[in-house]
């Protein structure tokens, strides 16, 4: 008698029950996976090396592997193919932005992902004032540890005043020329706004003549009748005289740091326009938008004089008889300030220490000796 095979289906159920023990273990396996790796993903990161954060700095265009490898170089992660693994799986490594980061210490892998997806990056600015000089600008910039590079004073007036968004080591030059790009572009703007009331023939002259407004007061809503006064003294063939510009012949934009001594009143330089006919040559400073914009429309007054008011402010004249009142009210000011006695002999119109806009202005010819 022939012996008997085994039934089809007995010979089926070693094989499936170890397809079913396969199976689980992979199941098993792919779970624990799962779960070492979701607990890598929210676990805290490493601590930082100095301090309670790490600067990382990923430049534009690196990808995936680039970016993984400088994390782990700054330590603020533990594994590169972990970070590559976690941002292809959740699909950041297509939204990953470049940038300055500041990673707090501990960070999750988690939390560094979502500060380069969401693009947190940390943002650095430098601002030129109004009414600063180049030299200035120069020393803002070379004092900025962020930037890089060596860089010359710029010529005077070829900066426009504003803040200004840097990264980290960008070069000072490159920040003077966007400066610059930003001057001319406004320049242009304004220039084509100019009124015919205006006595400068160019953009050149404008920002001579606006250098010296923005310098003459700080109080933004004096800047059109400062810039009257001096259209008005053009028109006359009066000289400026404005102390900022004897400040400018003595140091070339840095503060002076004292009052203006009458050897310097009487000094002839190319910028003393107590000496000189009149524009200077040059700006004395980078002026603003509402500076020039004053010169280019100046309003319609008769006044030639202004002094400081005691307030912050300026009095404005049209005859010098009620400009010398005007100087008289604020030498008494100044006497009481300094708690003198009131004057009791005529006032001396003297030009005003270099304290703010606090300046007198004196027709040709009339200069005390």
């Amino acid at each position: 008698m022939a012996g008997k095979g085994l039934a089809p289906s007995d010979s089926k159920r070693p094989l499936g029950a170890a397809l079913l023990a396969a199976s689980a273990t992979f199941s098993l396996f792919l779970i624990g996976a799962l779960i070492w790796g979701w607990s890598v993903f929210y676990a805290p990161g490493p601590s930082a090396r100095q301090g309670d954060t790490t600067i990382v700095v990923l430049p534009s265009g690196a990808g995936v592997s680039a970016i993984g490898a400088t994390l782990k170089q700054a330590g603020v992660i533990r594994s590169t193919d972990m970070f590559k693994a976690a941002v292809t799986l959740t699909g950041a490594d297509r939204k990953l932005r470049a940038g300055e980061y500041e990673v707090p210490s501990g960070a999750s892998l988690r939390s560094v992902i979502s500060l380069l997806v969401e693009g947190r990056v940390v943002r650095h600015y430098v601002t030129l004032p109004e009414g600063w000089s180049s030299a200035q600008a120069f020393d803002i910039l070379m004092a900025e540890e962020l930037l890089t590079g060596q860089i010359e004073i710029p010529e005077e007036g070829t900066l426009w005043p504003d803040t200004y968004e840097i990264t980290r080591g960008e070069s000072r030059a490159s920040v003077i020329a966007r400066m610059q790009r930003a001057h001319d572009r406004n320049l242009a703007e304004l220039w084509a706004q100019r009124s015919p009331n205006t006595v400068v023939s160019s953009p050149e002259e404008a920002v001579i003549l606006a250098s010296i407004v923005e310098k003459e007061t700080a109080v933004a809503e004096e800047r059109p009748m400062v810039a009257s006064v001096f259209s008005n003294r053009i028109r006359l063939g009066m000289r400026l005289e404005s102390d900022p510009t004897i400040i400018y012949g003595i140091t070339q934009g840095r503060p002076l740091g004292r009052g203006i001594r009458r050897s310097e009143l009487d000094r002839r330089t190319d910028w003393n326009t107590y000496q000189i006919d009149g524009l200077p040559p040059t700006p004395i400073a980078n002026p603003g938008r509402e500076a020039i914009t004053a010169v280019l429309n100046p309003p319609r007054s008769d006044a030639l004089f202004f002094v400081a008011d005691g307030t912050g402010g300026h009095a404005f004249a049209s005859t010098y008889a009620e400009h010398q009142q005007n100087v008289a009210r604020w030498r008494a000011i100044e006497r009481q300030r300094q708690g003198l006695p009131p004057a009791e002999v005529p006032l001396q119109v003297e030009p005003a220490p270099e304290t703010g806009a606090d300046i007198t202005i004196l027709p040709r010819g009339t200069r005390p000796e």
